[in-house]
C-alpha cells in the first residue's frame, strides 16, 4: 500500500518524496522502481531507513526536508501473526503512531494520514484493536493541535498485497493445491491497490482534523468463492464431491486466532458524505488526551514485561468494542506458561492452544 501511494505521488510531480522503510531490500525495490517512474528529472527521491518507533529521526526527517504531507502505512497487519507476537504488534501499530505523530506535530508538518483499517470497527484480535488505537491517538492529537490535520483513511483487504490471499492462493494452486480456506462462511472486503491508494489520496485532501473516512469497498466476497473463481480463472477444475476428478481440492482449515467470519467498516450507523460517491466521513466517539495517556503508560510497562494478559484488558478499557474471541496466543506468554512461570488468571480458559497454521 505505502509503495502504491509513492507511485501515484511521484506522478503528482512532488519536490521532494522521501522514503522512510525498516526493511533495506524492499526501499531498495521501491527506490529504483520510482527512479524509473518520475516524470521530471528534478524530483528528488530519497530513501531512508529506520522504524517508526524511532521518533527522534522522524523528527530529523520531517524538519530537515520540510515535510508536508505525512502516510502513515507502516504496520504489521496479519492477524494471527499479531496475535502470536502480541508485544511487537502494540510497540509498531500503537507507539510507532504514537512517535510519528509526536514527530509530525514538533516539525510542523501540515497533514498526516494514517492508513486504518476495517480489522479496527469492534476488533476481536489485537492488530484490530491496536489500529484503532491508533486512530484514537490521532484524533486525540488532532483535538490538541489546530496547526496539523490529521485524518484516518480506513477500508479493507487490498488484492495482491503482502499477506493478501491472492498471492497465497495462486502458488496453492501452482503447486497443485489444496487451497486452504479458513472458514466455508467467511466474507472480506476487497479492493485493488492502485484504487484504494487513489482514494486515500483523494480523501487526504478532505481532511480538516481528526477525520475517520471509510471507503467504500461494494459487496464483501466469500473467500471460497473467491478461490474457486481464481482456480478456474487458472485453467483448473476444483475438485470436490460434485467433481470428484476435479484438479484443485479446497481444504477447510478452521477460523485462526483472533479472525472473525466478516468485517465491518463503520462502528455505528453515524456517517456522513463528503461529496465523493466511494468516500465516506464516520463520526465515532473519541478519547480524552488524559485517557490516551493513561492508556500509553499503562501499555508500556505491560509491554516492557510481555505482560500480554495486561495488553488485552488495556486495550479493552482503551477500545470499548474490543472483545477477543480467542485467549493469549502469543508466543513468548504460551512459553512461559510452559514452564510454569505464569498463572493465567482464568486458567486455561485466557489461552489458545495449537500452533500457527503451516499453510499461512
Amino acid at each position: 500500500m505505502g509503495s502504491e501511494l509513492c507511485r501515484q505521488i511521484v506522478r503528482c510531480q512532488p519536490k521532494d518524496l522521501i522514503l522512510y522503510d525498516i526493511s533495506e531490500y524492499s526501499l531498495y525495490q521501491i527506490n529504483k522502481e520510482l527512479e524509473r517512474l518520475k516524470l521530471d528529472k528534478n524530483i528528488r527521491i530519497v530513501p531512508l531507513l529506520g522504524t517508526v518507533q524511532n521518533r527522534r529521526r522522524l523528527e530529523a526527517i520531517f524538519t530537515d526536508f520540510a515535510v508536508e504531507t505525512v502516510y502513515h502505512a507502516a504496520a504489521y497487519k496479519h492477524v494471527p501473526m499479531v496475535e502470536y507476537n502480541v508485544v511487537a504488534g502494540v510497540a509498531n501499530n500503537v507507539f510507532g503512531t504514537l512517535a510519528a505523530g509526536r514527530a509530525a506535530v514538533k516539525a510542523g508538518v501540515k497533514t498526516f494520514v494514517l492508513i486504518s483499517t476495517d480489522k479496527a470497527v469492534r476488533p476481536t484480535n489485537v492488530m484490530g484493536a491496536s489500529k484503532r488505537m491508533a486512530e484514537l491517538l490521532l484524533q486525540a492529537f488532532s483535538a490538541k493541535y489546530d496547526h496539523i490535520d490529521f485524518c484516518m483513511v480506513r477500508f479493507g483487504n487490498v488484492l495482491g498485497s503482502s499477506g493478501s490471499v491472492v498471492p497465497l492462493f495462486r502458488q496453492q494452486i501452482l503447486n497443485g493445491g489444496p487451497v486452504t480456506v479458513t472458514h466455508k462462511d467467511i466474507i472480506r472486503y476487497f479492493m485493488t491497490i492502485p484504487e484504494a491508494a487513489q482514494l486515500v489520496l483523494q480523501a487526504s485532501a478532505m481532511g480538516k482534523g481528526g477525520d475517520v473516512f471509510v471507503l467504500d469497498m461494494g459487496e464483501p466476497v466469500r473467500i471460497v468463492n473467491l478461490a474457486r473463481r481464481l482456480v478456474r480463472l487458472m485453467g483448473y477444475e476444483v475438485k470436490d464431491k460434485a467433481q470428484p476428478r476435479g484438479d484443485i481440492e479446497i481444504q477447510f482449515t478452521g477460523l485462526r486466532p483472533g479472525e472473525k467470519l466478516y468485517e465491518e467498516l463503520l462502528i455505528g450507523d453515524n456517517v456522513t458524505g463528503t461529496g465523493h460517491p466511494k468516500i465516506m466521513r464516520a463520526e465515532e466517539d473519541l478519547l480524552s488526551e488524559e485517557e490516551i495517556d493513561s492508556y500509553v503508560e499503562a501499555l508500556k510497562v505491560a509491554c516492557d514485561s510481555n505482560d500480554c494478559e495486561s495488553i488485552q484488558a488495556i486495550l479493552q478499557r482503551a477500545v470499548k468494542e474490543f472483545e477477543p474471541v480467542d485467549g493469549i496466543s502469543d508466543a513468548i506468554w504460551l512459553r512461559r506458561m510452559e514452564q510454569g512461570l505464569i498463572e493465567p488468571a482464568d486458567e486455561l480458559d485466557n489461552v489458545v492452544e495449537g500452533h500457527f497454521p503451516k499453510s499461512h
